[in-house]
């Protein structure tokens, strides 16, 4: 799998030097910080068939940030330390990434997306909210290599390990490197980070706006 393409969001700002903090070796690796998007404005308060899940999302995937959030300090912050910042080309982390970025410079990367949710072609009458589809739909792709056509769970993880090589390298320098993108797709690159010698020193969960921060061992 080629890498996509990258371009960024504000081009008129160099990065800024990482974040005051204990005194880091020139050779020591910044840190990873991987964070998931906001709250999308679309609503999850529906009970629906699996077919009317995979309408759902497709419009889910095209949109962009409930309107009215303020990203926490904490994330704020991180975006204000960190060298490098990338988003996925996704509206909703690219609203994210406009939110805390202040201007910085955001690397857009089509590496980062999330990994699909095709829904299992079940009866219309198992009726279900999003966020269950979701579930589900996560099994039957993890497990079952249910994928229609989409991106394999063998695929994702390869993209995975693609992607955290790629963020290593740019942590490798000493700056931080913060990431702006999806739930699960960011649990898979922590696992590809884990594997190869970083630790999770910081762990916010999965909730929106939340972020988890890897240090190099």
């Amino acid at each position: 799998m080629s890498t996509p393409a990258r371009d960024s969001l504000t081009a008129d700002s160099a990065p800024a030097p990482a974040a005051a903090g204990e005194p880091r070796a020139p050779s020591a690796a910044g840190a990873i910080i991987l964070a998931r998007h906001g709250e999308p404005a679309l609503s999850r308060k529906c009970m629906i068939t699996s077919a009317e899940y995979g309408a759902w999302w497709a419009k889910y995937e095209v949109g962009g940030l409930r309107a009215g959030q303020t990203p926490p300090a904490a994330l704020v912050d991180a975006a204000r330390g960190a060298g490098a910042i990338y988003a996925s080309t996704r509206r909703r982390a690219q609203e994210t990434a406009v939110a805390v970025s202040a201007g910085r410079e955001v690397m857009t990367d089509a590496l980062f997306i999330e990994a699909p949710l095709p829904p299992p072609r079940l009866p219309d009458l198992i009726r279900l909210s999003p966020r269950w589809w979701g579930v589900v739909s996560r099994i039957w792709w993890r497990l079952f290599d249910h994928h229609h056509h989409e991106e394999t769970h063998a695929q994702a993880r390869l993209r995975a390990e693609q992607a955290a090589q790629v963020l290593i390298g740019e942590a490798a320098g000493g700056q931080d490197v913060l990431v702006l993108a999806h739930g699960y797709f960011n649990h898979m690159v922590g696992k590809r980070l884990k594997a190869s010698g970083w630790a999770l020193v910081r762990d916010q969960g999965f909730k929106y706006w939340s972020q988890r921060r890897y240090e190099k061992r």
